[in-house]
């Protein structure tokens, strides 16, 4: 029976004409187990990982494999993406029984969901030490029948270990600056001062940390901090990671060099760096953090924005290589020979020259990743745009990867926050619109379903699965970012519905915070993981979050929850600063205030305008910004005429901004108010004076 065909998980549609008679994530799947008497095979994914797609090839479509494990299991297909809560679980236990994980994860449970044996991928036939995944099935099939009592003790002592596991809070409060600076002494020692980043191969950009040493610059003005987030960015830019043509991050090098990446897109990968390119170029004015910023987010509206107007999760790092075989990478790389098909010899051998071209190749079998060595000059720049754009145009004529369309909340959210702020910061309104039709399709189809976010949608149909804590979190955080940039407060509105949701059903005693809500599906531990990993955690997300929303409504409880949550940064920041870096980010803003700015003028005023845009430009930590018309008339013009016909009159819509309550316009000028807690600063009409004040 094929119980995969009616799915929304690309994922597991990849799987449903797979010989294996796989059963989704379902109440059903373990009845089935009991009533059979057999142990469940947990296989995890993801559509866009290479060693799963491996892995499906040689064992799952295989006929035998397939048949002996029909009979001796019941197998059981989650795509990470969707059951993050599942994959949690899991991986804890996995890591803790071997000291490592990875996806494919493969995890023998009992019919009560108890697991007892663990691995990752597994090769059809014994290879470097390893066992072939059939013999790991017999061998499991046999304990399981022959030493069940030993089965049951493994699976209940590991039960028992994860439920016993708790986190150490701090106890004590939020990071202060001793703290913070502990955390960047412990990231210079593992910085890479020859190639940026942090620690050796495999290399993940590090984007929350970056983020987190702007954030430290611009409130402390340690320049080790800027250079380290500068050289990083300028290395991963300029590095095969980084899709010279068309833009956009892949997931990770799998050298020291930045060279070779990796080449599965993730959508949060490229939201987070796009937004830290911004943000590096609004810190320094760096030429190429503003391209980079651009082509990313031009990358993701034209590869991963779907239909609906949302964004797809990903692109797979393999794609047919012409003759009908799946190759990682063939999409995107070069043989000095391609590119001589496509230029000429002249430009090919200036192309070749131009992004690390060499006959020995820098990838498999000749071919090279197209890298940016150094720029091209003056005089070169027209060629060398024009090269990119015939090498861009020959490579859309290639077989692309597939993409994971799906629609993750989360990551949505941390798109929508990089596209409207980029859109803001380089004039670029089409992006601001792209954000808010994303913004748009969250709220009319995720948010729809009563008292929950949905965390998943593809084609316009909404998941099974109800949102997690970074669902949450991220979205709320795009929604804070929107309403920062458009002055719609509606948005703001948004983001404490969700908010609200976080306080009541994710959060537990002393600060903690679960991934998972108090009535969700119980599984074998409740989910809680404050460390930032690829993606920001949804603790960290939601200590951010709460802290930005408390600054734009003056909420006590929400502020007070942040601090809470910030506690766990405390207590490991300064001992594992790149795990939990976007923590570190959201305490800079504590620490900073955060400041809230208040913009008030005529949204078609370009005197506002000029003052909104210094606002959002501002590189004070965390600042929040609100922007509309006054809510109060001009003290100056205020006498016996105020109220009558002509005078100043409050926009019903900034009911929806607290922080515009009472600030009137100076002088009958747009104006611009500075505030720590509600309280401001004197009121400036001069954006010079407003971005000094933010620079402080």
């Amino acid at each position: 029976m094929n119980r995969l065909a009616g799915v929304t998980s690309p994922y597991l549609l990849q799987h449903a004409d797979n010989p294996v008679d796989w059963w989704p994530w379902t109440p059903e799947a373990f009845a089935e187990a009991r009533r059979r008497d057999l142990p469940v095979l947990l296989s995890v994914g993801y559509s866009a990982c290479h060693w799963c797609h491996v892995m499906a090839h040689e064992s799952f479509e295989d006929a035998t494999t397939a048949a002996y494990l029909n009979e001796h299991f019941v197998p059981v297909k989650v795509d990470r993406e969707e059951r993050p809560d599942v994959d949690a679980v899991y991986m804890e236990a996995v890591q803790a029984a071997t000291g490592h994980g990875g996806w494919p994860m493969t995890v023998f449970l009992t019919p009560d969901a108890e697991p007892f044996y663990f691995g990752t991928y597994f090769p059809p036939e014994p290879r470097h030490g390893m066992p072939s995944f059939l013999q790991v099935l017999q061998g499991v099939s046999q304990a399981w029948t022959d030493r069940r009592d030993e089965v049951g003790e493994v699976a209940g002592n590991i039960v028992r270990e994860l439920s016993g596991r708790s986190l150490a809070f701090g106890g004590d409060g939020a990071p202060g600056p001793q703290e913070l600076a502990q955390a960047l002494l412990g990231l210079t020692r593992e910085y890479d001062e020859r190639y940026g980043g942090f620690g050796g191969a495999p290399k993940f950009p590090p984007s929350m940390t970056v983020e987190f040493l702007l954030r430290h610059h611009a409130r402390t003005k340690a320049e080790g901090a800027l250079q380290m987030a500068a050289d990083t960015c300028e290395a991963m830019a300029r590095g095969g990671i980084y899709d010279q043509l068309g833009g956009g991050f892949a997931r990770y090098s799998v050298d020291r060099e930045w060279i070779v990446p990796h080449f599965e897109k993730m959508l949060y990968d490229n939201a987070l760096l796009c937004r830290v390119y911004a943000h590096l170029w609004r810190a320094t004015g760096s030429d190429l953090a503003r391209r980079v910023a651009l082509e990313t987010a031009d990358f993701m509206v034209r590869e991963l924005r779907t239909a609906e107007g949302a964004f797809a999760s990903a692109l797979d790092a393999d794609s047919d290589d012409g003759t009908g075989k799946h190759v990682e990478g063939a999409f995107y790389v070069w043989t000095p020979g391609q590119l001589r098909s496509v230029l000429g010899e002249e430009d090919a051998a200036y192309a070749a020259q131009h992004f690390g071209v060499t006959e020995e190749g820098t990838f498999e079998e000749g071919a090279s990743v197209l890298r940016l060595p150094q720029d091209a000059g003056v005089a070169d720049a027209e060629r060398v745009e024009r090269i990119r754009r015939r090498l861009f145009e020959a490579r859309e004529e290639r077989p692309r990867p597939g993409r994971d369309d799906k629609v993750v909340a989360a990551w949505n959210g941390l798109a929508i926050a990089a596209l409207a702020e980029t859109g803001a910061y380089f004039d670029r309104p089409d992006l601001v619109e792209r954000a808010t039709e994303a913004a748009d399709l969250l709220v009319r189809l995720h948010m729809d379903t009563g008292a929950r976010l949905a965390r998943t949608s593809r084609d316009g149909h909404v998941g099974a699965n109800a949102g997690v804590l970074e669902d949450y979190a991220d979205v709320a955080e795009g929604f804070l970012a929107l309403a920062g940039v458009t002055g719609e407060g509606v948005w703001l509105e948004f983001a404490g519905f969700l908010l609200d949701i976080v306080l009541d059903r994710f959060t537990g005693e002393a600060g903690a915070l679960y991934d998972t809500a108090h009535d969700s599906e119980q599984l074998i531990r409740r989910p809680q993981d404050p460390t930032d990993n690829a993606a920001p955690s949804g603790w960290s997300a939601a200590a951010g979050a709460l802290l930005s929303y408390a600054a734009h409504t003056g909420s006590e409880a929400h502020r007070t929850a942040a601090e809470g949550a910030l506690g766990v940064v405390k207590a490991l920041g300064p001992r594992a600063p790149r795990f939990i870096s976007w923590g570190l980010a959201v305490a800079e803003a504590l620490l900073d205030g955060p400041r809230e700015v208040a913009v008030v003028g005529a949204p078609d005023d370009p005197a506002a305008g000029a003052l909104h845009r210094t606002a959002l430009l501002g590189t004070a930590p965390g600042a929040v910004v609100a922007f509309g018309r006054p809510r109060t008339a001009d003290p100056h013009t205020a006498g016996p005429g105020a109220g009558a016909p002509g005078a100043a009159e409050p926009d019903p819509g900034d009911e929806e901004f607290p922080l515009l309550r009472d600030r009137p316009l100076v002088g009958g000028r747009p104006a611009a108010y500075v505030c720590h807690h509600f309280t401001c600063d004197a009121p400036t009409t001069d954006p010079a004076e407003l971005a000094r004040k933010l620079a402080d």
